[in-house]
């Protein structure tokens, strides 16, 4: 239902919201009066007002976009569309849109809808196991949308899980566009980031609409597909090391050697403060390709004037491949320099040295990678609508819908790794000052048994480590049945429903990993020299300088190859399965069966002289959760030398199921008032829910490979578990704006918005045995090893501790034996004298609360009739739980995510057949991930971006395009505690398309 009066003043909003808004709307009333005649505005400028009328004529906080016409949806990816909405931000794979975050909340508080139909989600990484509810918008061409509304408030006929925001996504239906509609786009893009692969890729789009002449059958049929190659350059560091910092040479210090009886460390911190050091840097080069193709079938049968069916069938599928090189140098925590840079609240080496010791070697490291995934989406529906009355109407809508990722690649898995090394490295240095760090290598030493002694890193050098293939997959399954009814009556009418909707979705993961040569690379020139070829890492760097003012130029000596083929070597030479294991290590199942009651009363009024408008609702909704999991059962926890562990499983599982219920009451209130005709205020009350991701649901529990043995009783190990009776967050939402429609194609707006949500989920650690696990570096044998070891006036670092051991149970002489050799092929399994690890397993619990605030302005403003115009938005949000940067080390902290300020500003140029766009976004920095690698923040640094979209009508039927995205080709960056604490660097850049649509 809307207010009559807008509904005279505007003819095009009648038909928007009855088609946009379709299966989402408040029910609208039969209007009586005049009709007024209207000139139809298309193009951009059309689109705008549309969207425009959409978010002026609904109750609530609802904003839009509308296609400009068939098959020109305005971006060629629905997410980079969403990020021109007030509110809505997205983040990027590949540099391009995937998922979106709405006032603060991420993919997984966010529901998203097709046609008023809740979809499932299945994102599968390439390592490990799937958890997340998000939708990815990649999966979706845009050609054959129609609109998509953001329901930033909740109403009663909304279905609950999205805390942010409901994203409804609307498309084509042949009865809404009477008699033969064709159109046909073929589109080519480049992209500038190709190193491997088609500089040109092809788009080729179609959309078939039709009915026959009384309108009583139509048919629409849409299909699209589109190849991109493409190429990213990045470094990483996989973890940094917090802790406190105390004087060297006292117990906790930092391993720093002397060098001529001195410590050099400079601008070292305070006694107490926090300070990080790098685990590795890691340099990438990576080609992708991915071939996105998509299709609808729509029927429709309207036999008279009162009923109308519709079946609709949807397929998506986007197919990704990667090819990946790594070059890397790893740390082990045994500096001989440190330059720290102190001028951030956690003090940062931006020099890091090490050289080769008695107590620790240097390996380069390369890693060849491929990733092989498949994601599809397979949507039916039928919706059979009834106007039994005049006043009454009753919509039957049922579907069921699946989503997959599943492992796509020719050897049955995922993700396949084959490492390499090179112990060469005599010593080794960073420049973490910039925000690309320079990797050295300042020493090279390939003297060793079996190897070129020539001071080169030569491909003779270089030996095989370890294979592994990662098997990942996520089955998520929807069916919905939704029954709805509309009473209306004079200034009013009643909407009410039941729902019936049952969710499942599954989530796998598996990984094979076996030694090839050997960690210690005993095996120097195993692999067979043609599999081998150098690859070119910093050459890549256009937009970095790789030359370190301290340390000289970086380090590129790496080789490459096919990992399958490494691998298919390896399995023969070193005798193993080349396959994914089919024993998964995750198993997880969660299903969440839903019943919900909803009724909502929607009254127009007059107060003071100023119409007004009345929405009440309420929604009460009944979830039953069912988890179950396979769990992979260890046996042992394998010390195998040094720092490294191995987990050995058992051939089978363990089944484990566990159960919960929860009901929820959701009341919502929307009041508006025409102050003047083109100003309205709003007021909006809701209460919504977000349900937790399924890892945090999962009835298994893990274990994680214990950390370094060096102290007796300070052995980390950690494990992770579920909690299948989490209950969602609750939030109470308050949104007050105001609207002013000064123009038949400009508005601005100012809302101010806060939700303030309970049952946030925090970590707490909860000391437990798994398994009967025993800890080989805690009993009797390792006691008597530490002993020994300080009795000859050493200090016990790893490597002695695990050579002692070696010694006594070998019976030889300590002082005679090579640490190096010594771990190659030795190794502890723990016995009965050994205690049972006590593993912190860090369990998810509802126990934080928090408040989210903002504000949020839109200026849209067409100057005349000059073809002139502009779009922009800006909006804040805050919250009152912040990450402590100097907060506890290794302490999980709750914080809240993905809070950012986020702008946005368009250009744009319609006439005379020429359309343009020029449009900047722009998100500032936010918090990602409060525990990421050690329990450090991932902060993802400020990002913009400018495109431009150019169009021109040759004929009336016939326009040709040009498209241009990040064509300033910016770069994205995350860091830890401070800046130069990089986790991730991407090299970015433009991609261009030109293209031809004909319509007839």
């Amino acid at each position: 239902m809307k207010q009559p009066h807008r509904f005279k003043k505007k003819l095009i909003a009648t038909a928007v919201a009855s088609s946009a808004l379709m299966g989402m709307s408040t029910g609208a009333m039969a209007q009586d009066g005049p009709v007024l005649e209207e000139v139809l505005v298309t193009g951009i400028r059309g689109s705008l007002t549309r969207a425009m009328d959409i978010k002026r004529d609904s109750s609530g906080v609802v904003d839009a976009i509308s296609a400009e016409d068939i098959g020109k949806f305005p971006d060629t990816n629905l997410a980079e569309s969403l990020q021109r909405i007030t509110g809505v931000s997205i983040s990027r794979s590949n540099g391009e849109g995937s998922m979106i975050t709405v006032r603060g909340f991420g993919e997984n508080y966010n529901m998203v809808t097709l046609n008023g139909r809740t979809m499932p989600a299945a994102a599968a990484p390439a390592g490990g196991a799937a958890s997340g509810r998000g939708f990815d918008f990649a999966q979706l061409a845009s050609e054959s949308v129609s609109g998509v509304e953001v329901y930033k408030t909740s109403k009663a006929n909304i279905a609950s899980g999205g805390i942010g925001a409901t994203v409804n996504i609307n498309t084509a239906r042949p009865l809404d566009n009477p008699g033969l509609n064709v159109s046909v786009g073929v589109k080519a893009m480049h992209d500038t980031t190709v190193m491997e692969g088609d500089d040109i890729t092809p788009e080729v789009s179609g959309i078939f609409s039709w009915t026959d002449d009384n309108e009583m059958f139509g048919v629409g049929l849409s299909l699209s597909r589109q190849e991109r190659h493409s190429g990213t350059v990045g470094a990483y560091v996989s973890g940094w090391s917090t802790r406190e910092w105390v004087e060297p040479g006292t117990p906790g210090a930092m391993q720093i050697s002397q060098v001529d009886g001195q410590r050099d460390i400079t601008n070292a911190p305070a006694v107490g403060q926090l300070y990080g050091t790098p685990n590795d840097i890691r340099y990438t080069v990576s080609n992708h390709e991915r071939v996105r193709t998509n299709g609808q079938l729509v029927l429709q049968f309207a036999p008279n004037d009162r009923l109308t069916a519709t079946a609709d069938y949807t397929y998506a599928e986007n197919e990704q491949y990667q090819q990946r090189s790594e070059l890397s140098l790893w740390y082990n925590q045994d500096a001989n320099r440190v330059v720290f840079d102190t001028e951030h609240e956690v003090a940062t080496p931006i020099i890091y040295s090490e050289f080769i010791s008695d107590t620790s070697g240097k390996d380069t490291s390369n890693a060849n990678q491929e990733r092989h995934q498949v994601s599809k989406l397979e949507s039916f529906g039928l919706n059979l609508d009834y106007q039994v009355t005049d006043s009454f109407n009753v919509t039957l809508d049922v579907h069921n819908s699946e989503a997959r990722s599943l492992p796509n690649a020719p050897w049955g898995g995922s993700w396949i790794n084959a490492g390499m090394g090179s112990r060469v490295v005599g010593a080794q240095a960073t420049d973490y000052s910039r925000d690309l760090p320079i990797m050295t290598v300042q020493q090279i030493s390939d003297c060793g048994d079996a190897m070129n002694c020539n001071n080169q890193h030569d491909i003779e050098d270089v030996g095989s480590q370890m294979f592994q293939i990662e098997y990942s997959l996520q089955e998520t399954d929807t069916t919905q049945v939704r029954l709805d009814g509309t009473w209306e009556f004079d200034n009013g009418s009643i909407q009410f429903g039941i729902e019936d909707r049952v969710l499942e979705s599954r989530a796998a993961h598996s990984q094979a990993q076996n030694a090839m040569g050997d960690w210690a690379l005993a095996f120097p020139g195993d692999i067979p020299n043609e599999y081998l070829s150098p690859k070119d890492f910093t050459g890549q760097f256009n937009d970095y300088p790789t030359t370190s003012p301290d340390l000289g130029p970086a380090y590129n000596t790496a080789w490459a190859g096919s990992p399958e083929q490494i691998g298919r070597w390896g399995a023969e030479e070193y005798g193993f399965e080349f396959g994914p294991n089919p024993n998964m290590q995750t198993d997880r199942t969660v299903k969440e069966e839903i019943q919900a009651v909803y009724a909502q009363i929607g009254l127009e009024g007059n107060l003071g002289g100023m119409p007004t408008y009345l929405l009440l609702g309420a929604r009460y909704e009944q979830t039953d959760v069912t988890s179950t999991a396979m769990m992979a059962v260890p046996e042992a926890i394998v010390w195998t030398g040094s720092n490294d562990f191995r987990r050995e499983y058992s051939d089978e599982s363990l089944p484990v199921s566990d159960t919960a219920s929860y009901d929820h009451l959701l009341p919502s209130v929307d009041f508006s008032m025409d102050i003047r005709d083109d100003l309205v205020a709003r007021f909006s009350y809701s209460k919504t829910i977000g349900r937790a991701t399924y890892n945090h649901l999962s009835a298994a529990v893990g274990v994680d490979r214990p950390s370094r043995p060096t102290t007796p009783g300070l052995v980390s190990a950690t494990a992770s578990a579920g909690n299948p009776g989490l209950i969602p967050l609750e939030s109470d939402n308050i949104d007050v704006s105001l609207e002013w429609y000064y123009d038949e194609s400009s508005y601005a707006s100012i809302g101010l918005f806060e939700k303030r949500v309970d049952n946030f989920i925090g970590t707490v650690p909860i000391d437990q045995t798994h398994f009967d696990l025993r800890d080989p570096t805690a009993g009797p044998r390792a006691n008597a090893a530490r002993a020994a070891v300080e009795e000859l006036g050493l200090d016990v670092t790893e490597g002695r501790l695990f050579t002692m051991m070696v010694a006594q149970e070998q019976d030889l002489n300590f002082e005679d034996l090579d640490q190096d050799a010594v771990e190659i092929g030795n190794e502890f399994t723990a016995n009965e004298n050994d205690p049972f690890y006590v593993f912190a397993t860090q369990t998810p619990v509802n126990n934080e609360s928090a408040k989210i605030y903002g504000a949020e302005f839109a200026l849209q403003h067409f100057f005349g009739e000059t073809g002139f115009g502009v779009q922009t938005n800006y909006t804040i949000v805050r919250g009152d739980v912040g990450y402590d940067m100097t907060g506890e080390p290794g302490l999980v902290q709750f914080a809240l995510e993905g809070l950012s300020d986020t702008a946005n500003f368009s250009l744009l140029y319609e006439n005379f057949g020429l359309s343009a766009r020029l449009a900047y976004n722009w998100r500032d920095k936010y918090l990602a991930n409060a525990n990421r690698g050690g329990a450090n923040p991932d902060w993802v640094e400020a990002y913009s971006q400018i495109d431009l979209n150019v169009s021109y009508d040759i004929t009336d039927n016939f326009q040709v395009m040009f498209e241009g995205l990040n064509i300033t080709e910016e770069n994205s960056r995350r860091h830890a505690r401070s800046p130069h604490q990089l986790w991730n660097l991407e090299q970015l850049g433009a991609r261009y398309l030109i293209g031809a649509r004909y319509t007839f």
